[in-house]
């Protein structure tokens, strides 16, 4: 797996790491699942994780997808690998303003219809940086998906006691930390608020209704 996009490390008890060795030599063929990378086991070509056939976050937008078609003579298998084509572009965008606007120009101009992941990293904070990224998409068939403010991030953490983690805050108590720590006006917080509780609403009841 790829570390990002909610992918996490997981397994069951002490077992982490399995060879190939825990599986009887008689298995003329093994398909296992779960890992989102192609991969042969070990030096094992006949035991696989088959990968996952598209990617399943903007950690994996690189990796070149396959499928394994295999074709036993008696008991041998003869194994295939065949490429997945892309038929959505996956692309990660990672650095300062000038950074992301240099890159939006090139794929521009390669007339990309991708789906970003954008990531502010610069030193300055930038709290209308979604509006001057659509401003920049204007007149392109790219969407951007997601958008990571880091420096937001950054001093909306500064807020936190050593003590607290955010497991120990609700979304409501980050989002007055957020606005605590860019010193929003009183005048505008109540509007703020409710603009962002409705919004949270909105996400609850997508939820629901998608089960």
């Amino acid at each position: 797996t790829v570390d990002g996009d909610g992918v996490r490390e997981l397994y069951v008890g002490s077992l982490a790491h399995v060879g190939e060795e825990v599986f009887p030599s008689s298995i003329d063929y093994l398909a296992l699942g779960h890992l989102h990378v192609p991969q042969a086991v070990g030096s094992a070509e006949h035991i696989r994780y088959c990968g996952s056939p598209i990617p399943m976050g903007y950690g994996e937008a690189t990796q070149e997808k396959k499928v394994v078609l295999i074709e036993f003579n008696s008991t041998t298998p003869n194994i295939k690998e065949l490429p997945v084509p892309c038929f959505q572009e996956l692309v990660r965008i990672v650095g300062s303003l000038d950074d992301i606007h240099t890159k939006l120009e090139e794929l521009k101009k390669e007339k990309s219809s991708a789906w970003l992941e954008i990531e502010y990293t610069g030193s300055d904070i930038i709290g209308n940086l979604r509006e001057m990224l659509d401003e920049a998409m204007a007149d392109s068939s790219m969407e951007i998906r997601r958008i990571k403010n880091r420096r937001v991030m950054d001093r909306v953490m500064s807020t936190i006691a050593e003590d607290e983690t955010l497991d120990d805050l609700d979304a409501g108590d980050v989002f007055t930390r957020c606005l605590d720590a860019f010193e929003v006006p009183d005048e505008d917080r109540e509007e703020l608020t409710v603009s962002y509780n409705e919004i949270i609403k909105s996400l609850h009841e997508e939820d629901i209704n998608a089960e």
